[in-house]
C-alpha cells in the first residue's frame, strides 16, 4: 500500500469522528431536553459510528504496516507519527495536517461525552432525589412508639397503604 492510502484512511477516519462529535452535540441536547426517544436513536446511530470507526482503524492499521514494510522500516510500533517522521516535503505536511485535525475532533469529542456524561450522572441522581422524596422509609409511617403488632405487621405493608 502507498503512502495515499494511509492518507485516505486517516481522511475516513476524521469524517466519522467529526459525524459521531455531531451525534454527540446531538446527544447533549436531547438530554437536557429529556427526549429520551431521540436519545435512544442516536446511541442506534452512534454504535453504527463505533463499528465504522473500528472497521476504517483496521484499515489504517494495515495500510502503515504496509507502508513501513515497503520503506524498510519496523514495523514494531507502526503509527501515524512514525511516518510523519519518515517523510519530507508536502506528503509530511498534508499527512501532518490531517493528523493534527484529527487530534482536534478527537479533544472535542472527548470533551463533548464528558459533558454528557456529567448531564446524565445529575439526571440520575437527580431521579434518586426524587424516589427518595416519594417513598418515605416505614418508620416516618407510624406516628407512635413500636408496637408488637406493628413489627409482624411490618413486613406486609407496602410503602402506599391502600386503607388510609
Amino acid at each position: 500500500m502507498t503512502l495515499k492510502s494511509v492518507i485516505q484512511c486517516m481522511d475516513q477516519l476524521k469524517q466519522v469522528h467529526e459525524s459521531l462529535l455531531v451525534l454527540s452535540r446531538k446527544k447533549t441536547e436531547a438530554l437536557k431536553s429529556n427526549d429520551t426517544s431521540g436519545l435512544q436513536q442516536l446511541l442506534t446511530q452512534e454504535r453504527k459510528h463505533v463499528q465504522a470507526i473500528n472497521k476504517v482503524e483496521k484499515q489504517r492499521v494495515e495500510a502503515v504496516v504496509s507502508w513501513c514494510e515497503a520503506q524498510g522500516l519496523s514495523t514494531y510500533e507502526p503509527t501515524i507519527s512514525r511516518i510523519i517522521a519518515n517523510l519530507e516535503g508536502d506528503a509530511q505536511s498534508k499527512l501532518e495536517a490531517i493528523y493534527e485535525e484529527m487530534l482536534l475532533v478527537l479533544s472535542n469529542l472527548k470533551q463533548q461525552e464528558q459533558l454528557n456524561a456529567q448531564l446524565t450522572k445529575q439526571s440520575l441522581q437527580f431521579i434518586n432525589m426524587s424516589l427518595d422524596m416519594l417513598q418515605p422509609s416505614l418508620e416516618s409511617v407510624n406516628y407512635g412508639g413500636k408496637s408488637a403488632s406493628s413489627k409482624n405487621n411490618k413486613s406486609k405493608r407496602s410503602t402506599f397503604d391502600s386503607k388510609a
